[in-house]
């Protein structure tokens, strides 16, 4: 049964989340055991000699690996080297800020006056995603945006490609006397990713709300076909296996990726509410850091349990910083970290519902648990953990591992839960610190294990945030220089911005690839500023300059419910670009789930009579050949959050669950991340 199957009556015997305890001492005694255990400390009596006929008992000393010399001209240069670069950084950073600060006031001053700027705050002051849909529709008048959604050709989709698709899918819909083949072999054309343009964020940066109508036209036209094939008896049970599991595969999924940003993250918390809100959460998650305790407080916990944690009170919760000053400066004293793992152990329990593992959330709520962490040796790939690569695999000790930032938290111990419910240190003992550190969206894993293809991230880094400058326009935020047209500020303004940003990672790489910086607790700190940090549709909440002050502090109920509304605010913008491409992705997913019923009516009905000449398919095609689905655990499990209630159908009739142990590679693979 999925999530929202649950009748009102099963909703008030629901109790109340934030009542609950999980904590379990023996299981935190155990992750205390495993930290203090040194896997690489030799207990073995080591025999030593002075001479051949004296041996003594003497202590041996690990011999430390002497780096590799680089030769005098590296380290007579080297620091005269780093201070010129970085003096030119500084330099260029404080120009990047002032510019940026022109821009601003500009836009302010200039660009916002009048009714243009009335509407504007009426905009940013809604409570609501239906009071905003009514601000930006008002915007889109004023500005005449909407003859602009009327307007056909544009410069950055194949408008003329679309005109035919939608001309054809409505013909051979309508032609019932017609065979449907061409109707399929269509789809299987069109349905692919960004097909023809259509999810270039410019076709939804030219207005508050909404997109070029050609543009709409295609998503239903699609969604109606995909329909169409499901019902129709003109094809066969064949054609449409074909039809649905290659439109599944090259569509791909959306997944929901929230990056580090200590307390910055609770932002997250907003974003993850307007989806919710929406209907339009994705099955898929990651989280790394921060991102990772909110990706596991959602992927563990069902709908209606969502409805209670995504407000306020849940600052009651969130209390890992509430030691004072003065024990956190003892402890980084004696141990090199200001926070203590066992602690937080306790209190992360609550957010995971207990030891749950991620295999046993996903059972839970069907939603896909991804936790990005990197090995404490240096030399070892990131490694993306979910119920594929670590099943048994703790998920409260992949949230601490994932937040160990040098400093802060001492790396840690992944745990693994055992079947009589003890938990054991996970892969050998070895060690684990923040994923952000290299890998803050794990992009390529996440298409490997998941057919992911279109990434919702929200970032929230702030030394990332100041970074992002969308000159020409975001995702329902158009630029208002010459009325969605110009750039942001002018051309000037943003080519120097544009040529600054690009300066400034260019240093960085040379720091880099010619390894000046030295290494800061072993740790190469040059990829938290040149990794990826965006994705298809990239939501950058709006913080606030006291944040950097509470950057290691619990919130407050009236900070939480700031950041929450923030949150909430900022993605509003995106739902309409989100719901485009979900509307797709449910109708390939319903397409799937019904096939997946037929072929089991066909299957049980050859059990029962072996005389019936009804043709049988195996269940199994419906999945990916070349990688491992998640649909493979349970066969009736709707792996898109809010699918049954969309579209009206209940698989509540299920009860066969099926398991596929097995790992293949992808035809696509992905290097430098350790899948296991």
């Amino acid at each position: 049964m999925t999530n929202r199957n649950i009748n009102s009556s099963s909703k008030s015997n629901i109790p109340n989340e934030f009542e609950l305890e999980y904590i379990n001492e023996a299981h935190v005694e155990a992750f205390a055991k495993a930290l203090s255990d040194d896997p690489e400390y030799d207990q073995t009596e080591h025999i030593a000699a002075v001479t051949d006929f004296m041996p003594i008992r003497q202590k041996v000393k690990k011999k430390r690996v002497p780096n590799e010399f680089e030769g005098y001209s590296y380290h007579i240069i080297r620091y005269p080297l780093i201070i010129m670069i970085f003096s030119i950084i500084f330099f260029e950073l404080f120009l990047y800020i002032f510019i940026r600060q022109i821009v601003n006031l500009w836009e302010y001053f200039y660009q916002w006056r009048g009714i243009s700027r009335i509407l504007r705050e009426k905009m940013r002051n809604t409570h609501s995603y239906e009071e905003w849909i009514e601000a930006a529709k008002e915007l889109d008048s004023y500005f005449k945006y909407d003859e602009w959604k009327k307007e056909i050709p544009f410069g950055y989709y194949d408008y003329n490609l679309l005109k035919k698709v939608n001309r054809d899918l409505k013909s051979l819909r309508q032609e019932t006397n017609e065979h449907p083949q061409k109707l399929k072999n269509i789809l299987q054309v069109c349905v692919k990713n960004n097909y023809a343009g259509v999810e270039n964020v410019r076709l939804y940066s030219h207005s508050y709300y909404g997109t070029k109508n050609v543009v709409e036209e295609y998503v239903y036209e699609v969604t109606e076909s995909f329909e169409f094939a499901r019902r129709t008896k003109l094809l066969s049970t064949k054609d449409k296996l074909d039809l649905f599991k290659n439109s599944y595969k090259n569509y791909g999924r959306t997944a929901l990726c929230l990056s580090g940003g200590a307390s910055f993250g609770y932002y997250h918390l907003g974003v993850v509410k307007a989806l919710f809100d929406a209907k339009l959460l994705p099955s898929v998650f990651t989280g790394t850091s921060a991102g990772g305790l909110i990706a596991a407080l959602v992927c563990v916990r069902t709908d209606e349990e969502l409805e209670q944690v995504l407000t306020s009170e849940l600052h009651t919760r969130l209390t890992a910083c509430s030691e004072p000053l003065s024990v956190w400066i003892l402890r980084w004293w004696k141990t090199g970290a200001i926070f203590d793992a066992c602690d937080w152990s306790r209190k992360l329990q609550w957010v995971t519902k207990g030891s749950l593992t991620f295999r046993e959330a996903y059972e839970r709520t069907g939603r896909i648990l991804n936790i990005s962490v990197i090995s404490y040796d240096p030399h070892s790939p990131p490694k993306v953990l979910n119920y594929i690569t670590a099943p048994d695999c703790v998920i409260w000790s992949a949230v601490i591992a994932s937040t160990a930032v040098p400093g802060i938290l001492n790396p840690v111990v992944l745990m693994q839960k055992l079947k009589d419910g003890s938990i054991v240190p996970y892969n050998y003992g070895n060690k684990w610190k923040d994923g952000s550190l290299r890998t803050d969206i794990p992009v390529q894993p996440l298409h490997m294990h998941f057919n992911v293809k279109n990434t919702i991230v929200s970032q929230v880094n702030p030394h990332i945030h100041l970074f992002f400058y969308a000159p020409r326009g975001s995702v329902g935020r158009p630029v208002t220089h010459r009325r969605g047209k110009g750039w942001r500020g002018g051309f000037l303004f943003a080519s120097i911005e544009q040529f600054l940003k690009l300066d400034l990672s260019k240093w960085l790489k040379w720091v880099r690839d010619l390894e000046l910086m030295p290494r800061f607790a072993d740790q190469d700190w040059s990829s938290i500023w040149l990794q990826k940090f965006e994705g298809n549709i990239t939501i950058w909440p709006h913080s606030s300059f006291l944040d950097f002050f509470n950057i290691l502090r619990d919130p407050t109920r009236e900070r939480l419910a700031r950041m929450i509304t923030a949150g909430q605010r900022v993605t509003w913008p995106k739902l309409y670009m989100i719901s485009n491409r979900l509307k797709i992705e449910k109708a390939i997913q319903k397409g799937r789930e019904t096939l997946r019923r037929e072929l089991r009516r066909q299957r049980y009905s050859r059990i029962n009579n072996r005389n019936d000449n009804v043709q049988s398919y195996n269940i199994d095609d419906l999945h990916d050949d070349n990688r491992i689905d998640d649909d493979n655990l349970e066969i009736e499990k709707v792996t898109d959050i809010g699918l049954d209630s969309d579209y009206g159908i209940s698989l509540e009739s299920s009860s066969d669950n099926t398991t596929n142990n097995s790992l293949s590679s992808s035809e696509d693979g992905y290097d430098g991340y350790d899948s296991d």
